[in-house]
């Protein structure tokens, strides 16, 4: 409620003189008693008191209109010349606007005083408007109250927050106005004791308004006020102390010149002007005290950061009055507010005060009050607020080296390793200015590319100093003199080609960014011109580098990706072939004395980039890479002879000549192509040579297959780029076959290395040379496309299995003691990932059967933090491809722990133990997977629920008809799909389950029976009275479904022709239609399978056996194929009609009438939902439900629609981009 205590103006009489207004509550009376000062005569010495002011003009005498046009406020509307039209508009100077209303105060304060009232109510967005009758005869309170009553907060009209340029040039204005209003009256008006208590009344009756409007707007004006106000105070102040050395420089004189009168008047003025700044700080005492100290805690966050925001300016303007801890307590307060916004505010306040040094002195008590908070908000959750509070904390130790202890640097350090690149920005900053902790900087952390980023915008001259680097790096050790150790040395040459990375390519680096902007035409020169300098210098000092260094992998490593951004046209243009020669020469050193992979790595492809068509040096190099391979190849084939010729009496030299030649080639052949060698040949026999001895090296195993891999992508590419002939693609695909077979053979290798790199190899070229490599115009490569068989995919399955989901405790037990064993385990897990992900493709992209997907779906509970989000990427990329055949995997996956879970425990499970209750839960996250759009899902789910009834009775009970299946606890697991059913399947799916039952199993209530109890219940509920409304594809009321039925359903004398010939065909069918059999299991895939084969061959269907009408006959015949749904549908129509039903009681006539009546009331879906006989049908359902949440996508039913899906691994980038050729991501 509004607090009527404010001040408020009334009618008084005073002496028997006309009618004034005076204030019945002076504003400094607002102050607390203890604190305020003492209450001084406002206005100037020699003014006249209120008592004798000149009586209020009746507004009917005052008419006319102010200067330059502006209208008075009459009382009787708004006029289109308030000062609130003219501040909106904006097209009048606000000093002339300012100039006008106090020419209108001076001839009628009271008429002036209420446009500018009206100004205020206006600008909160109330249509109300305060009159001169309410003036003059109401409290401010009843004012107040009365605009409360007119405020339509949900209209949305608030001026100050409205967006658009036009709004946001008005609250400008409405800052300005009042900042001119004060400055322009600071000499008379506000003394004069009136104009200055009306609004500070007003405004602090309208902050304590419950119109959220009304506060923000009287707030944000009495805050501007203030600042206002301590700008005329701060003035006054000044002059008070021109005054005081005039006055004191005057007294000084001696007698005979001293001038009595001018001391006289300077005395007067002094006390003039002490008078003044007792009245401008009462009125800054009474707006502190009865708005600021409520408002800065508001419930708005909005109002909290403006009243923040202007004690900043105060304590900046006039930090004599202000700047003390009994206001800076107020923005420490407030930086633990709980938005960011008010927390930005506090920062930057707090910015301006810590720029002027001077002022440090006097900040000190807070800075060690709060500077932990201040620390601590360098890690605040909004980013925006971190960034400036990393800068306060560069002020403060900008100021004061000791302000910060040695930890508050180290958090501020560490920082520069965000990914936000903002707030590493900021951190890089203070660790340029902190000269003094700089000494061990660039070892804090490995990343030294995100170091470098930091620092590059505040220290790129010190960073691009690669003169001074190389020189570092180069110079001998005196004696006497301190030299750089091994630790520095490797830090300086990484942070060295850091810098030249980012000098050269110009974009901060992966993972920190929002990818590569476009550089302004300035920064394209400074890269253009960075890189040319750090050329030239450069050509010259690698190869000394080089030599100095090629004893050390990690420096060689590093100093070998210099040349990857140089300008080497240089080499020619400026007749630096020497230099080139120098370089080759010690990439040559370096590649004859390295085996690691990361130095031949970077040789191959510096040797790579050096030989570009593009570069006149080309042919320079290629002579040299010629050579070097030609020295390896025959050094290669040499002991390649001795290893084989040796078998298992090869020494360890022979082993090793193998392997660190093999590594080398291996290197090189990832990035060149040396085909013309036939590496191959000799890495099938030594592969050969492992599978019939076993005994090769597992690492000489790795690299050979390897090689192997990367010669068969590159034939490829070549005969991909030509034209081949017939004899090309069967060497190729001769090749590709045995290739294939011994990799298969790999998998069963006791050296797990060497299992692992089989299957990913085999994974990796089986998605090559699939179905998709004839795509895109590609028909002439149909010979190289392999489809895995079923003992492969088996193969494959069995090693995910077995390799991938296992117990990470079993695997870390050979790791205990390890100091980096937190490491191992998370190398170990990305491992694992990649060997999932690999098989993964294969299911999404149709090379292996997805049935095969029901051992990882089902483990997807038990491994979810591992491999949940693999799994579940699969899960939607199958549902994609086949809704049916995927939910046929979901069921199968249940149905495959359920087995475990039935050989475990035996029939008779105990149905609150962890384990059921964990394939419940496992069933509940599959039904959330399905989404919420019921039409596109409806044929796959009811799939779902026929395979899990035909499980649940499958194996009767040996002991009797009379005991339940064995199965038959599996019905409470599929309980969890039954909300994802319609009500009308829900009926179908509930007929189907009744074929199961008997009569006897209907009566049952016992304990056991309660699986199939709890299923039927969950499909008969809400499954009687459904509809199926086809605008928003949801089930709906009796009521909703008899409208749609009068609007939507064709009248039975105009049926369509398709119609009826659908009819016609579902009752000519044979009565005796087979129920579709379960999903065929492909082996060794069910674990009940792997461990009792016998027992499992009774589950699989006979193929060959299948009548017509069985399920193969549809799944194979897309002719006539027909959904289980209308299959169902069809059998009842039957059963019904045979029975000589009479469904539709109201109707008469034959048979075919009543089944006619049935087929529009009951199963009228069939024809305008999805109950469809054809997928053309639903497809068009799907187009037509488009406005509803989409989940999963339509599903591709032809395989090049699947192939689209796929990524053209043909392509030259893709090629490029991946460092194993064609080794690609699914994720």
């Amino acid at each position: 409620m509004i607090n009527s205590d404010f001040p408020v103006l009334q009618d008084s009489s005073n002496d028997g003189q006309g009618d004034t207004v005076s204030l019945s509550m002076s504003v400094s009376e607002l102050d607390d008693s203890g604190e305020g000062k003492g209450k001084k005569k406002r206005g100037r010495p020699g003014k006249q008191g209120a008592a004798s002011k000149k009586a209020r003009r009746s507004p009917v005498d005052k008419g006319g209109r102010r200067p330059n046009g502006v209208a008075h406020q009459n009382g009787e509307g708004t006029d289109p010349s308030t000062l609130f039209e003219v501040v909106k508009q904006g097209k009048s100077a606000m000093q002339s606007v300012i100039d006008d209303w106090i020419e209108a105060y001076k001839q009628d304060r009271d008429l002036a005083l209420l446009d500018l009232i009206n100004f205020f109510i206006h600008c909160s967005g109330c249509k109300g408007t305060v009159r001169i009758e309410m003036f003059r005869n109401m409290q401010n309170a009843e004012i107040i109250r009365k605009m409360t009553e007119e405020f339509d907060e949900d209209s949305g009209d608030y001026p100050l927050t409205m967006a658009g340029p036009q709004w946001k040039k008005f609250r400008y204005n409405f800052c300005e106005f009042i900042m001119v209003l004060i400055r322009q009256c600071q000499y008379s008006i506000i003394y004069d004791e009136y104009m200055m208590d009306t609004v500070i009344s007003l405004l602090t009756g309208l902050s304590d308004s419950q119109v959220r409007a009304f506060r923000h707007t009287s707030t944000l004006a009495a805050m501007k006020l203030m600042t206002a106000l301590v700008n005329v105070a701060l003035n006054l102040s000044i002059n008070q102390d021109n005054t005081q050395r005039q006055y004191e420089a005057e007294r000084n004189k001696v007698a005979g010149k001293r001038a009595n009168e001018k001391l006289e008047l300077l005395l007067e003025k002094r006390k003039e002007l002490q008078e003044n700044q007792d009245e401008i700080e009462n009125m800054m005492n009474s707006i502190f005290k009865g708005i600021f100290v409520h408002r800065y805690r508001d419930a708005i966050a909005e109002i909290r950061a403006i009243c923040i925001e202007e004690i900043g300016v105060w304590m900046k303007l006039y930090s004599d009055a202000f700047l003390n801890d009994s206001y800076l307590k107020y923005v420490g307060w407030t930086l633990h507010d709980r938005q960011g916004e008010v927390r930005l505010k506090c920062l930057k306040a707090l910015q301006t005060l810590y720029t002027n040094r001077e002022l440090f002195p006097k900040l000190e008590l807070f800075t060690n009050r709060f500077k932990d908070r201040i620390v601590s908000m360098t890690l605040d959750k909004e980013y925006d607020v971190a960034v400036e509070a990393i800068r306060l904390v560069t002020l403060i130790l900008h100021g004061s080296e000791d302000a910060l202890s040695n930890d508050d640097c180290e958090n501020v350090y560490h920082l520069v390793y965000s990914a936000h690149r903002p707030v590493a920005v900021a951190a890089g900053e203070f660790l340029h200015r902190n000269e003094v902790r700089k000494i061990n900087i660039f070892l804090l952390h490995e990343h030294a590319a995100y170091l470098v980023d930091s620092l590059w915008d505040s220290s790129q001259e010190l960073l691009k100093d690669w003169d001074c680097m190389v020189e570092l790096l180069l110079e001998d050790p005196v004696q006497g003199e301190e030299v750089l150790g091994d630790r520095h040395e490797s830090a300086l040459i990484e942070l060295m080609v850091c810098t030249i990375r980012q000098a050269a390519e110009a974009h901060p680096p992966v993972g920190r960014g929002t990818g590569k902007r476009v550089l302004t035409a300035k920064e394209k020169k400074t890269q253009i011109d960075d890189k040319n300098r750090l050329t030239e210098h450069l050509i010259v000092a690698l190869p000394m580098l080089l030599s100095k260094y090629q004893a050390d992998s990690e420096k060689v490593a590093n100093l070998l990706q210099v040349p990857l951004y140089f300008d080497l046209e240089v080499y020619s243009s400026g007749r630096m072939e020497k230099h080139l020669d120098a370089l080759l020469k010690q990439i040559r050193v370096v590649v004859e004395k390295h085996a690691e992979m990361e130095v031949l790595e970077a040789c191959s492809k510096t040797y790579s980039i050096l030989c570009s068509e593009e570069y006149t040096i080309m042919n320079r190099v290629d002579i040299a890479r010629s050579q070097l391979i030609d020295e390896l190849m025959d050094r290669f084939a040499h002991s390649v002879e001795d290893l084989l010729q040796e078998g298992d009496e090869a020494d360890d030299d022979d082993i090793y000549n193998v392997l660190s030649t093999l590594k080398k080639l291996t290197a090189f052949h990832n990035a060149h192509d040396l085909t013309k060698w036939d590496l191959f040949k000799n890495c099938y026999r030594l592969l050969k040579m492992g599978i019939e001895q076993g005994s090769m090296p597992e690492q000489i195993a790795v690299q050979a297959l390897q090689c192997s891999h990367y010669s068969i992508l590159w034939q490829l590419v070549k005969i991909t780029e030509g034209c081949p002939s017939k004899d090309d693609l069967v060497a190729l695909r001769r090749v590709v076959k045995s290739f294939l077979a011994v990799c298969q053979q790999c998998l069963s290798n006791v050296n797990t290395p060497v299992k692992e790199q089989a299957f990913m190899l085999l994974c990796d070229l089986l998605m090559i040379f699939s179905h998709q490599l004839v795509t895109g115009g590609r028909e002439a490569l149909q010979p190289l496309v392999f489809n895995p068989d079923s003992t492969l995919q088996n193969e494959l399955l069995n090693f995910v299995l077995d390799h991938v989901f296992i117990d990470q405790d079993d695997e870390n037990q050979s790791m205990e003691g390890d100091e980096e064993d937190e490491a191992n385990k998370i190398e170990a897990l990305h491992k694992r990932r990649n060997l999932l992900a690999a098989f993964c493709k294969l299911i999404i992209y149709d090379i292996v059967d997805m049935p095969a997907a029901a051992d990882i779906f089902k483990q997807y509970m038990k491994y979810y933090n591992d491999y949940g989000d693999i799994i579940k990427e699969t899960l939607s990329k199958a549902r994609h491809m086949d809704k049916i055949q995927c939910a046929k995997t979901l069921i199968l996956s249940l149905q495959q722990l359920f087995n475990e879970l039935i050989q475990d425990q035996g029939p008779n499970l105990d149905r609150t133990s962890s384990h059921v209750s964990g394939i419940k839960e496992l069933a509940r996250r599959f039904a959330l997977t399905f989404g919420l759009d019921q039409i596109k899902t409806r044929e796959a789910v009811a799939t779902l629920h026929k395979d899990g009834i035909e499980f649940a009775f499958k194996v009767p009970n040996p002991k009797g008809p009379e005991y339940p299946p064995l199965n038959l606890a599996f019905l409470e697991v599929l309980c969890e799909f039954s909300s994802k059913l319609l009500r009308q399947d829900k009926k179908t799916v509930h007929s189907y389950l009744e074929k199961f039952m008997t009569e006897y199993m209907m009566e049952r209530r016992e304990d056991v029976w309660l699986p199939l109890i709890a299923y039927r219940n969950s499909l008969l509920t809400g499954g009687d009275d459904d509809r199926l409304s086809v605008t928003t594809g949801a089930s709906s009321t009796s009521k909703a479904s008899t409208v749609r039925s009068k609007r939507g359903r064709p009248p039975q004398h105009k049926r369509r022709p398709e119609e009826e010939s659908v009819d016609g065909s579902w009752i000519m069918r044979n009565d005796t239609l087979q129920t579709p059999g379960a999903l065929h299991t492909p082996q060794l895939t069910s674990t009940v399978l792997r461990e009792n084969p016998r027992q499992a061959a009774d589950h699989i269907p006979d193929q060959d056996s299948s009548e017509p009408g069985s399920e193969p006959d549809y799944m194979h015949n897309p002719q006539i194929q027909m959904s289980w749904l209308d299959q169902q549908k069809m059998e009842e129509v039957n059963r019904k009609e045979r029975g000589g039903m009479n469904y539709m009681k109201s109707r008469s006539g034959g048979v075919r009438q009543q089944v006619r009546g049935l087929m529009e009331d009951d199963a009228e879906p069939i024809f305008e939902d999805v109950m469809m006989s054809s997928r053309g049908q639903l497809e068009d359902m799907n187009e037509e439900f488009e406005d509803t949440m989409v989940i999963d996508l339509p599903a591709s039913r032809n395989r090049r629609e699947r192939a689209e899906l796929r990524p053209d691994f043909f392509d030259s980038t893709a090629i490029m981009e991946d460092d194993a050729g064609f080794g690609m991501q699914m994720f």
